[in-house]
């Protein structure tokens, strides 16, 4: 028996970039390359002429609707359709972006064939794909929301602002507190929670409801 295999679409302006990942993505059996759009306002047109994609591979950057906008408008229209943000840069600030627009993870554009399809498989089976941001520990705090742990109110506060575009220092003197602290929460947060970046931070804020989006 055929094995059903995942829908996927592709949103990218560079177009080799794209047709390359597209026919990269056809190699693999679980896998059904829909469409390809060069930009987000391209996506809406096609979305309604295909069968609904359930992983979109959404570049950032790109004219007429970047990726931005595209996730936003398909969170709103079709809020079962998952997001893959694609970087080209680990630029945290348009990660948390695109976070907080709707999408479940983010790979960079050098990724391995194999790290795409891995990170299609997983969104496609839990709805977000945080591997690359952290380890399998942050996983059970996720799906077992009675582990979680507790913070401080200016742990919660850090952790709120760690969400918008402030830097560090910004962050500091908001917070009327010494960068040396906001480093020491930082760290801090970054071990008991076992992540790997200020992205996964603010993935795991979104994921428990630590900040409205």
């Amino acid at each position: 028996m055929e094995t059903r295999k995942i829908r996927i679409a592709i949103i990218d302006d560079h177009t080799l970039f794209r047709n390359g990942v597209a026919a990269l993505m056809r190699e693999f059996a679980d896998l059904q390359v829909l469409f390809e759009a060069d930009n987000g306002q391209h996506m809406q047109q096609l979305i309604t002429e295909h069968p609904l994609p359930q992983v979109v591979l959404m570049d950032i950057n790109m004219p007429v609707q970047d990726g931005y906008g595209a996730t936003a408008w398909l969170k709103a229209n079709y809020p079962t359709v998952k997001v893959l943000a694609l970087s080209m840069f680990e630029d945290d600030k348009a990660v948390i972006k695109m976070l907080k627009c709707g999408a479940c993870g983010y790979l960079l554009k050098e990724s391995s064939p194999q790290q795409v399809h891995v990170a299609i498989q997983t969104i496609a089976d839990k709805g977000m794909y945080i591997n690359e941001l952290v380890s399998g520990t942050m996983v059970k705090s996720i799906t077992s929301p009675l582990e979680a742990p507790t913070f401080s109110k200016n742990e919660e506060t850090f952790i709120q602002l760690c969400c918008s575009e402030l830097t560090y220092k910004e962050i500091a003197d908001q917070m009327f507190i010494s960068p040396r602290t906001v480093d020491n929460y930082r760290e801090s947060l970054f071990h008991r929670l076992n992540l790997k970046s200020r992205t996964g931070l603010v993935l795991y804020a979104i994921q428990n409801d630590l900040v409205k989006l």
